[in-house]
């Protein structure tokens, strides 16, 4: 890996949320994920435990979308979480 390609993964990494972020905190961020998909219940998000091939399976299973559709849908919630996480933390200073 060169340098720039280093830099600019941390970066991403930096901008974007990582899942392991979200799976380590998932009972943080279940209320997130419920508000998002709403047809998932408690039990459910208690049993995904932060996996996201789980979230996605479920997410597919109850608004009946394929796996591309699920993944897209996870990918634009995390955003939207980073979004709002990164705006409180911009007010707070």
């Amino acid at each position: 890996m060169s340098n720039t390609t280093a830099r600019v993964d941390a970066k991403i990494s930096a901008i974007l949320p990582s899942w392991d972020r979200i799976e380590g905190n998932w009972k943080q961020f279940t209320g997130k994920a419920k508000e998002r998909w709403g047809k998932l219940t408690d039990d459910e998000l208690t049993a995904i435990n932060g996996r996201r091939d789980q979230l996605s399976g479920k997410i597919q299973e109850h608004y009946g979308i394929v796996k591309d559709q699920a993944e897209r849908q996870i990918s634009e919630w995390m955003d939207a979480v980073h979004k709002a996480e990164k705006s409180a933390n911009s007010a707070r200073h």
